[in-house]
């Protein structure tokens, strides 16, 4: 074989895994990202159908010391089961994040596996419902798969960060600006979130996702406290509507 074929068939393969390469990148940065897109608005849709049909039933206030089963009189009837269990990789709930943009809007869904965060964000399972005592934990990508979290690092005390499950418009706020861990700093969803500053139990809500922007070997954290909360029946919060 001739130094002139040997050189054409190199020259050959270069290009032909040059351009594997480039349609690798494009389905990885351009594709996936259309997916996803996809996806959020499908099961933003199935939300929406579900509490058009069945509204979901709002979680009971905590009881007071007064009105606890062990001093009223019916002390012994069947305990309220609770509102039931987020059924795992379904969407549950939205959240909007209007330092992200006017129209941010994504489904949290159950559980944080790999093909649940490519439809939406994922909830810590075992963490906090919206709106209850202790730590609602979300995380979700940065790049790749719609980018939900592309801007994590914009955000700042104050943000509003606001979520509704249907019934309620929780709106939580950022409260220091984002946080840089490693992937096994498990503590930063605990109740009371390590390294958040928050010292008692409280209604809190913990984002996460991977740092650098295009790598995972360490974790951007947000943390921020429930501020407010708003029945959906009486419009949207102010956060959302200028």
């Amino acid at each position: 074989m001739s130094v002139r074929v040997v050189v054409r068939t190199f020259s050959e393969l270069c290009i032909t895994a040059g351009a594997l390469i480039i349609l690798f990148v494009v389905y990885f940065l351009f594709w996936t990202g259309v997916q996803a897109a996809d996806a959020a608005e499908g099961e933003i849709d199935t939300l929406r159908s579900q509490w058009a049909q069945e509204p979901v039933a709002p979680a009971p206030p905590p009881a007071s010391p007064e009105t606890s089963p062990s001093t009223t009189p019916d002390a012994d009837r069947t305990p309220d089961p609770g509102p039931a269990p987020y059924r795992a990789g379904k969407p549950f709930a939205t959240m909007h994040i209007p330092r992200f943009g006017a129209d941010w809007e994504w489904p949290v869904l159950e559980n944080t596996a790999v093909t649940t965060l490519q439809k939406g964000l994922g909830h810590y399972s075992g963490t906090a419902r919206p709106g209850d005592t202790g730590n609602f934990a979300v995380a979700g990508h940065r790049r790749t798969y719609g980018d939900p979290f592309k801007d994590f690092p914009r955000l700042r005390p104050g943000d509003a960060v606001v979520v509704n499950d249907g019934t309620t418009w929780f709106t939580y706020r950022i409260a220091r600006k984002p946080y840089r861990t490693v992937p096994t700093d498990t503590a930063v969803v605990a109740p009371v979130p390590r390294g958040s500053g928050f010292e008692d139990a409280g209604r809190y809500l913990t984002l996460t996702t991977c740092e650098p922007e295009w790598g995972s070997s360490h974790r951007l954290i947000a943390w921020a406290h429930l501020d407010a909360t708003r029945p959906v029946s009486g419009g949207r919060p102010p956060e959302l509507s200028g």
